[in-house]
């Protein structure tokens, strides 16, 4: 799965990974803290590094790459709950000890500091700094997951794509808004929960609309999303 290559000093943690992309974070000093005491595993592309339902005793600090976590059923198809990069962490959902609640996929070639449960649990008793970022990070989990099942249940596709691009979309000087990922219909699918074919359908009237273009394989707002479509 990964090739463990050793501890990584604690000052290498805190350079960040060449140009990521604008909604990726850097290490904060209480995760730089913890991520010192793990140990530095390297994953190719589309190693998955977490299975859903899978037992585990390890949290994943990402220290260059992109995860990306998500959900799936017996047909295979996939709902992306979220996607993680540098000084962002995944797992910590399994500390209390049980079953993993979503697997998680690496995005790009991916390094992590994987720390074990155990050195987790002393460094929240001896770090109030992290205890209280750890803390805030569960209620801003448990408040997206109120939101994301709100949105399914209640918005139509158009609503929750529309959502998701303003949420992604970076102003340009140009007066545009550009989404900073390359992202293909399917990975917008996964993270909006319908088909791939609904997603290539409103992209491609969006486009035909004046609304959308794709430059360099970007998705580039071109003026404002109508409300409805």
């Amino acid at each position: 799965m990964g090739l463990i290559v050793g501890r990584m000093p604690s000052s290498a943690l805190r350079r960040p990974a060449p140009n990521p992309p604008a909604h990726l974070t850097l290490l904060t000093p209480a995760v730089d803290r913890l991520a010192a005491l793990g140990t530095q595993r390297r994953y190719r592309k589309n190693t998955v590094l977490i299975e859903e339902g899978d037992s585990g005793d390890s949290i994943y600090i990402v220290l260059s790459g992109q995860l990306r976590a998500y959900v799936s059923d017996s047909r295979g198809r996939e709902i992306t709950l979220g996607l993680h990069g540098p000084g962002e962490y995944v797992g910590e959902m399994s500390l209390d000890g049980g079953l993993r609640s979503a697997s998680v996929q690496a995005v790009e070639p991916t390094v992590c500091a994987v720390v074990t449960r155990e050195t987790v649990m002393r460094h929240i008793a001896d770090d109030p700094d992290f205890t209280q970022a750890l803390i805030q990070r569960l209620i801003r989990r448990a408040r997206l997951a109120t939101e994301s099942a709100r949105s399914i249940a209640l918005l139509d596709v158009y609503s929750r794509l529309r959502a998701m691009l303003e949420r992604r979309a970076q102003p340009q000087g140009d007066g545009t808004r550009q989404i900073a990922e390359r992202l293909t219909h399917q990975a917008i699918a996964s993270e909006i929960g319908c088909s791939r074919e609904m997603v290539s359908r409103l992209l491609k009237d969006l486009e035909e609309g004046g609304y959308l273009a794709v430059i360099d394989r970007h998705l580039v707002l071109m003026r404002d999303l109508p409300a409805r479509w």
